[in-house]
């Protein structure tokens, strides 16, 4: 009898637990001008104005974006080393990768960006999103209201 309730317990247990896929949807430039920046938004209208255009269902996800420079040279791209999350922060490690070939002149000043698509279902007001160097300094940060 015991070990029926203990495998019930288990499958209970494992039932509940449920995997949560955040995609990290599209990583790009923007010739919206500012600085560096970790962003949520929760509109079209948003997304829009920060010239990103993607398939987000604002109804079931939100995106995070995570915007850097401006440059003034072509080239420039973003790496993200890695993410951690609990119930109260997100860590994300990243760090941009000038050309290789040292970049030509651009048209105009331009931001990267790389853009995470989330369900609705994770999102906790007052959790802190932070994002650092791979050496810890701290290039942005936000707080999910």
């Amino acid at each position: 009898m015991r070990r029926i309730f203990v495998a019930l317990m288990m499958a209970a247990v494992l039932t509940g637990c449920r995997e949560v896929r955040v995609n990290q949807q599209k990583s790009g430039t923007t010739p919206i001008s500012g600085g560096r920046e970790v962003t949520v938004v929760r509109d079209k209208r948003t997304l829009e104005s920060l010239g990103v255009a993607a398939p987000v269902d604002f109804r079931k996800e939100f995106a995070v974006l995570l915007l850097m420079g401006p440059h003034k040279e072509t080239g420039w791209s973003q790496i993200v080393e890695s993410i951690r999350a609990n119930s109260d922060r997100v860590r994300i490690v990243a760090f941009e990768r000038g050309p290789l070939d040292g970049g030509e002149p651009a048209p105009r000043e331009y931001r990267t960006f790389t853009m995470w698509i989330v369900p609705n279902a994770v999102y906790r007001p007052g959790a802190k999103v932070e994002v650092v160097s791979p050496s810890g300094e701290t290039i942005a940060t936000t707080t999910l209201r």
